[in-house]
């Protein structure tokens, strides 16, 4: 299907409101602000019901009229989108540790050896490894524990369309769906005393994700529904945001059981008006962010690390000039992971059953 380009570049803003939430202590900025910082680990989300979003319409009527025949070129686009950029990542983790054991600094636990198998094969955040090994806290790459629980949705996935033909799921069904997702994420985690969506992140990740990306898909067949009845519908995603917004903002609905309505809200009016030209998020520029954002929110954590041994010496008080270059460095070295590993590898692996097909015609001939 055609890009909504709007998306894209919500994708992308809400990657740097992840990097300025992991910078916020160091940013000097007011207490408002920081208030307002504090709260960027909503990006993740976001990220998760888009993610949802965006597979629902790109692969669901491929799955449910192809079956069974399409999932592993399915899970190898998914895997060719995040795995090649999250081991060159881990790379560069290794050069870290590397750089502390040279200079003779103590070993960070942030990079415990013992466990870099487990995050090269993205299970960090799977329960059942996470038992097995005893995982208690984010590890070596931080924002690679998302990554980790969206793999599991992506091979969850394709049960979805070879099960249900949401095309023809009544709306008020769909609706439904949707606030069961959020009912049980809210259920999950306050009934084991989590106050905000980022507690806890090893033990209410997974859930967080795959609930999120549940709901995100049926929002998808929601769009398809009602793109062509869009201001009705534009208004009603408005109000359900904004309703959602002012009761977490007034302190009426804490933000487990309140905010991931807001966020759907808020993704659906933008996926219905993603193509408009006057829509901000569509410029070229917040686009582009949008496209190298994987490779932003990817980094970013460790480029900070890296930088803060070779540059910051209090985390706490930082010359502006000194973030600027930091700021500089995330987008610059966003750009060369996308178009340097990102782009290459994807296209690589994606052309693999391509060979598979040409080599099987020469043997037969």
């Amino acid at each position: 299907m055609t890009e909504l380009r709007a998306l894209t570049g919500a994708r992308g803003l809400a990657a740097w409101f992840v990097v300025l939430y992991h910078l916020r202590f160091s940013l000097g900025v007011p207490d408002a602000v920081l208030r307002v910082l504090a709260k960027g680990y909503f990006s993740v989300d976001f990220f998760f019901l888009l993610s949802g979003f965006v597979i629902w319409l790109s692969y669901a009527d491929r799955i449910g009229t192809q079956r069974w025949a399409s999932i592993p070129s399915f899970l190898l686009r998914r895997v060719a989108r995040i795995w090649p950029l999250h081991l060159v990542l881990l790379g560069f983790a290794l050069v870290i540790v590397l750089g502390l054991s040279v200079t003779g600094r103590p070993a960070d636990p942030q990079f415990p050896l013992d466990m870099l198998p487990l995050h090269a094969l993205l299970l960090q955040c799977w329960p059942v490894a996470r038992e097995a090994f005893g995982v208690a806290a984010l590890q070596w790459n931080d924002p690679a524990w998302s990554i980790s629980c969206e793999m599991a949705a992506y091979l969850a996935f394709p049960l979805l369309p070879l099960a249900i033909d949401l095309k023809r799921t009544p709306t008020i069904v769909l609706l439904m769906a949707i606030a069961g997702s959020f009912t049980i994420l809210a259920y999950v985690m306050l009934s084991r005393q989590a106050h905000e969506l980022g507690d806890g992140i090893p033990y209410f990740g997974m859930v967080r994700c795959l609930t999120q990306f549940a709901a995100g898909a049926a929002l998808g067949a929601l769009w398809l529904r009602f793109r062509d009845k869009r201001t009705p519908a534009l208004a009603v995603a408005l109000v359900v945001s904004a309703a959602a917004f002012v009761s977490f903002g007034t302190g009426l609905l804490g933000e487990i059981a309140i905010i991931p309505t807001a966020l759907a809200g808020l993704l659906f009016a933008i996926a219905l008006t993603a193509n408009h030209p006057a829509n901000p998020l569509g410029w070229r520029v917040v686009h582009y962010l949008g496209e190298i954002s994987f490779a932003t929110y990817l980094s970013h954590s460790l480029l900070w690390k890296a930088y803060r041994m070779a540059f910051v010496g209090d985390p706490a008080h930082v010359a502006p000039p000194i973030m600027a270059v930091f700021l500089a460095l995330v987008l610059g070295a966003s750009i060369m992971l996308y178009h340097g590993v990102e782009r290459p590898a994807q296209r690589w692996i994606n052309r693999l059953p391509s060979w598979r097909r040409e080599r099987l015609g020469e043997s037969i001939a």
